[in-house]
Parts: C-alpha cells; sequence; structure tokens
C-alpha cells in the first residue's frame, strides 16, 4: 500500500503521481491518498488486517504517525502481532523536517529515497525498533510538554490561517514563544524510576530516537545516547530565561555530544517516565498538537515495528 498526502508540506502532485508510477512498475501497489485528520491510521489499521508486505508513506512525520498507530493499534491491546507479522513501514519524506526518516538514514531528496526504498523491499531487508508511547497513542521520534508544545500550536495555528511552515517561521516563532509572557507555561514536575523528583520543569522532552528534531540540514540532539534500539531519553528544563536557554541552544546547534546546564535534566535509556502538573499543560507528539493535559506517562515497548532498511 502507497499512502500519500496531498496537503504535506513539500510534495507535489507530480511527484506523488511519479513515485506512484515508479512502484507500480515493480510491485502490486494499491495508492491511496489521505483526504482527512486520521485517515492514514485507518490506512494503516486495513494494511494490517488485509495482510500487506508494506506499506510506503509519502508525507511528513504527521502522516507516518498516523499509519504506525493505526497499523500497530493502541499501545494498551493485548493481542498485538509480532512486528514480523505486520507490514514494514517505508517511508519517502514529504513535509518539512521528516524527523523518523531522517534518523533512519532516509535521504532527503525523494528520488534517492525511493531508490533506497526499491532496495530494501527487493531485498526483504527489514530493521525492527521500539516505540515510546503515552497519552494510549505512539510517537515514533519525540513527544513534549510545556513550550516546545507550546510553539507547535502556534505553528499550526500559522499553517491552518495560510502561512507556509518553514525553518525560519520555526525559529521566529520559537524564540517568540520565549520571550513573550503571553503565552504562559505552567510548571509540572518530572519523574524518572532511579531519580529525585524534578519539581518546576518549564518543557520537557521526551525522546524515543536522535536527533530530536532537525533545523533544515542541522541535527538536534537533546539526548544523544538514546536511539531506536534501548529506552526513552528525557530532557527537562526548570527556566524559561532566553540568557540559559541561548546557551543550551547554541549546545544543541553545534552537535554537543553532552549538552548540559544548570536548569536542565538529561537521562538516556529510561523505560518510564511521568510528568505531572497542576494545571493543563501543552502537549505535542511527533511534532502534532495533542491538547492540553495534567498529567503524561510515558512508556516504551521495544522490537515493535518492522520499518524498510535504507
Amino acid at each position: 500500500m502507497l499512502i500519500t498526502n496531498p496537503y504535506a508540506t513539500s510534495t507535489t502532485e507530480e511527484g506523488r503521481e511519479a513515485l506512484t508510477g515508479a512502484l507500480t512498475q515493480r510491485y502490486d501497489v494499491e495508492a491511496v491518498p489521505t483526504t482527512h485528520r486520521g485517515h492514514a491510521a485507518e490506512l494503516g489499521a486495513r494494511a494490517a488486517e488485509e495482510g500487506f508486505d508494506a506499506v510506503v508513506v509519502h508525507g511528513g512525520d504527521g502522516s507516518v504517525n498516523e499509519t504506525v498507530n493505526g497499523l500497530l493499534g493502541a499501545p494498551d491491546r493485548t493481542d498485538r502481532p509480532a512486528a514480523d507479522d505486520l507490514p514494514a513501514i517505508g517511508v519517502v519524506p514529504g513535509g518539512n523536517a521528516n524527523v523518523f526518516a531522517r534518523a533512519l538514514g532516509v535521504d532527503r531528496r525523494s528520488d534517492r529515497a525511493v531508490n533506497q526504498i526499491f532496495t530494501g523491499l527487493d531485498r526483504g531487508s527489514r530493521r525492527t525498533v521500539g516505540l515510546g508511547h503515552a497519552l494510549n497513542r505512539w510517537f515514533l521520534f519525540n513527544a513534549g510538554m510545556g513550550m516546545d508544545a507550546i510553539v507547535i500550536r502556534r505553528m499550526e495555528e500559522q499553517r491552518a490561517a495560510g502561512k507556509k511552515v518553514t525553518n525560519l517561521r520555526y525559529v521566529t516563532t520559537a524564540v517568540s514563544s520565549f520571550l513573550s509572557k503571553k503565552y504562559p507555561s505552567p510548571t509540572f514536575t518530572v519523574e524518572v524510576p532511579g531519580h529525585p523528583a524534578v519539581e518546576g520543569a518549564r518543557f520537557g522532552f521526551v525522546s524515543n530516537a536522535s536527533p530530536w528534531t532537525y533545523l533544515g540540514p542541522r541535527a538536534i540532539r537533546t539526548n544523544p545516547g538514546t536511539d531506536f534500539d534501548h529506552g526513552l531519553g528525557i530532557a527537562a528544563a526548570t527556566s524559561l530565561s532566553a540568557s540559559r536557554n541561548l546557551v543550551l541552544g547554541a549546545q544543541l546547534l553545534a552537535g554537543s555530544a553532552d549538552p548540559r546546564a544548570a536548569h536542565l535534566f538529561r537521562d538516556d535509556d529510561v523505560d518510564r517516565v511521568v510528568f505531572t502538573s497542576s494545571e493543563p499543560a501543552d502537549v505535542q507528539m511527533d511534532g502534532d498538537y495533542v491538547g492540553m493535559h495534567r498529567s503524561l506517562e510515558f512508556g516504551c515497548v521495544h522490537h515493535v515495528l518492522d520499518v524498510v532498511c535504507p
């Protein structure tokens, strides 16, 4: 099955047609464009039920996240098939950041990504990865509470208003969110087994992979020791101070292998993280705004999803 998102940031009708034609020349393909929010999840569930060998997604991280959630079903289901009994996921990047695909080594250019998909499908090459979960849904690479989710919310509002998603717009939105008092972020507590509780967190990321995101060609790694084969990474900051976070941001942009700050708590390879706030706080998963919540419990499942290897 080929799932395409006509509304993804960097896809075109010509590109989608070329991809469909290239795949149908080599394989038996059902190509389906998404038409509404949640459609990719419906298609992922059908692909699993009908026994497709693979699902190729041409879209951004949101489309891939939806497809995977549909394919696997809710994290709390007790009858989830083994990874090798489900369709493998292949990704041809079509969004702005394409974090999941790029973290797996998929080329940013669609034509090269397609060739990687061909090679992986022809060889039957699969890699089994672990995923994180919270709110009874899966996330592929990161989830967060606080200021980063506020930035995602504001970006989605601008996109709904017809403004194009760009790296520059993301940076300016992030900076203005930190500097403005119009976007309050409630404090919350972070609990990680084996550590004292972190009180007064203002924003926190739980990662399933590294990088956490990309700024153009530059990888941003909050938890360089986190990967798809181990537990979750946690990075939580207790200050919104512009000066403190500019210094931290400079480390992340420079690609530090061990980013540090007095207001930052980090750990890697953990199985459980809990965020608790006295007031509703903004939450995002894989760059998708998922509303306001007072409590989040994060977990992970190892070796749950097969992906087509580049």
